[in-house]
This record gives C-alpha cells, structure tokens and sequence, in this order.
C-alpha cells in the first residue's frame, strides 16, 4: 500500500521532548517573575532625589530596569534549552528507537525469505523486548513450517512419481507387446492407480486439516472409537488381532468426519503394525475435567524412541506390516497429528516396555449442553 513519506518517530519524539524542556523552562521563568513582581511592587527611589533631609538610600530598580535586565537572559536560556532538548532528544530518542531499528531490520530480512536470523535482544525485560521475544519465536515457528512443508513437498512428489514411473514402464511394455494378454496388466494397473488415488485424498484430508476449514459440533470419541472398530474389525479378524474397546463417554467439540478418520487411521495402523499372530489392540476413552481422551494400544515388535518421535512425519512408515495388501500411503498418523492440532489438542506417541505402541490423543473437553 503506497503512502505519502512522514516524518520519522525520531525526529516527532525529539521535537516532543525539546518541547516539553521548552515549556518547563517557560513555565519556570513566569514563576520567577511573578515572584519578583510580588516582592517589588512599587519604584523605590533614591530620597536624595526628592530634595529632603535624610540618610542617603540606595537605589532599588523599578519594573521598567528590571524587564530590561531580565528579559535578555531570559530569551539567552530560553534558547540554550532548545539547544539542549534538541540535541538530548535526538540522542536520547536514538536509543529508545534502537532496538525497533533492530526489528525492522529483522523484518526485512524475513520478508527476502531468511527465516534464520534472529534479533536476540540483550537487556532486561521490557516492551521491546518482549515483542523481540515472540518476533523470534513466530520466525522459529515459521521456519519449521516451512522446513516441513518443503519435505512434504519433496516425499509427496516422490511417493506420487512411483506410481506414475509404474503406469508408464505398464503402458510401454503393453504397447511393445499388442498380443500380450491384458488381464494381468489392467489388474495391476488398477492397484497402482488406487494407489495413487489413496495417496491424493489423503494429501487432500492433510490439507483440509491444516486449514481449519470445518465446522465444530459436539462429538463423543467413545462413539467415534466403537464406529471405527466396528469397521475395521473384518481386517482385525482376517490379520488375526484381537481388539478390545472400552472406556467412558468423552465429549468434545470438532468435525465428526475428521474425529472419526483419527480413530480410524490410529486402529488402522494398530492392526496392520502388529504380531503376525496373536496380536491385541486396545482402544480406550476417557474424560477429564478439561479434556477427552482416546488412546489406542497395540503389540508388536519394541520400538526405539527414536524411530518413535518420527512417525508422525508425512511418509515415514514404522516396522514391517503383517500385511502387504494395506501397505498405506504413509500419512496416517501424520494426518493424525494435523487433525488432533486443528482441535486444539495434543498427540503422544509412547512404545510400549513389551513392544507395539501406545498413541494417546487429547482434546478439550466439550463445554456442557445448555
């Protein structure tokens, strides 16, 4: 938005306090004045003057000598306190504009894409300060959005150039070999394309979650978490893992959709990361004074607190599967972690002592009904 070129804060803050010096000194010399004038009312003059007897007096001056003595110095004052509120305002209004000029230099930089730098004020904790203070830590914010979103964009165009690398290496092989038996071709073709298909809805369901863009209703995850289950128990039964849900009611406000594709990706991503036999899977509710929580369980093979604190990542994908055909697209527990963000709450990722993993969801409790 262009505007019109003002005067700088420096420059208005010297002329404030050169002001305020100046009307001081005013202020204090009319208080001198009126004090001389009080105590000298009258001319007195020399008796000698007026031809009586008497002791010679001294002379006092009349208004008329004492305006001519006063009002040069004070003029000559007047104007060595400009001098002086000018200079001292300048300086003065220099270091209290110093940490903004840092700022602003800060700002500029960030604006040319170097999310990096740092203004770290020095000194004690004031205004300044403080606004240094959350400055930095929306850059830290920002830069590690970006960082992530950057790696998004590189593992989301690689995991997307997979299937299509597959199509294309299909579709030649078909085009050298018309009398090829196509069968075979367009079921694999079909499973790729699915693929990819899972993939960008997926990608899509991140998006929107990152956005916020959904309405709020109340929602109850024991609900939510029994529908998921419900639903996923064929692949529970065909994988040979055995759920158990329980817990109480827990409301909460949000998007009944998105509630429900955390459950479902977290029960999801319990039966598939499993023991290739006899696996459990536990699905749990519970509220709080503040808050609701679902936690889904599962066993399987122990898990470092490392390779842990990087599932959530987009396209990181933990140990090996108990089956290939539900391999996913990666982004299950990354979409969890957006999802329970967008709702104000917290996810934690915790392995198991005996193996498997512990995924423990927590939303703010639901205000009660009217």
């Amino acid at each position: 938005m262009a505007r019109e070129p003002g005067k700088s804060v420096r420059l208005k803050l010297t002329l404030s306090y050169a002001g305020c010096i100046m009307l001081t000194g005013v202020m204090l010399l009319a208080v001198v004045w009126l004090f001389l004038l009080r105590y000298i009312p009258w001319a007195i003059r020399d008796p000698r003057q007026d031809g009586r007897p008497g002791m010679p007096g001294l002379g006092v001056p009349d208004r008329s000598d004492l305006l001519i003595a006063f009002v040069p110095k004070v003029l000559v004052m007047l104007f060595l306190l400009l001098v002086f509120g000018l200079g001292a305002g300048w300086l003065l209004a220099g270091a209290m504009l110093a940490p903004l000029a840092r700022i602003t230099h800060a700002t500029r930089m960030a604006g040319n894409g170097s999310l990096s730098h740092r203004i770290e004020l020095e000194g004690r904790n004031d205004e300044f300060r403080e606004l240094a203070d959350a400055f930095d830590t929306m850059l830290a914010q920002l830069e590690a959005h970006v960082a992530e979103q950057r790696r998004f964009a590189a593992n989301a165009s690689h995991e997307l150039r997979t299937p299509l690398a597959i199509t294309q290496t299909l579709l030649d092989v078909a085009r050298k070999d018309p009398q090829r038996d196509n069968g075979e071709l367009v079921e694999r073709l079909h499973f790729v394309n699915t693929r990819a298909i899972d993939l960008t809805e997926a990608m899509l369901l991140l998006s929107r979650a990152d956005q916020r863009s959904f309405t709020r209703s109340h929602v109850d995850l024991s609900l939510i978490a029994e529908e998921a289950t419900e639903t996923l128990l064929p692949l529970a039964e065909k994988s040979g893992v055995t759920i158990e849900t329980s817990g109480d009611p827990a409301a909460t406000l949000g998007s009944f959709a998105l509630l429900q594709q955390v459950a479902t990706n977290l029960v999801h991503n319990a039966i598939v990361h499993n023991l290739p036999y006899q696996g459990n899977v536990w699905v749990t509710t519970s509220a709080g004074p503040d808050s609701a929580v679902l936690t889904v369980e599962n066993t399987g093979e122990k898990l470092s607190s490392q390779l842990v604190s990087t599932l959530v990542e987009p396209f990181q994908r933990g140990t090996g599967r108990i089956r290939t055909d539900h391999a996913g697209v990666g982004l299950g527990l990354a979409i969890v972690k957006s999802i329970t963000r967008a709702h104000d709450g917290s996810l934690t990722l915790t392995p198991r002592p005996d193996g498997g993993l512990r995924v423990t969801v927590k939303l703010p409790a639901a205000p009660d009904h009217p």
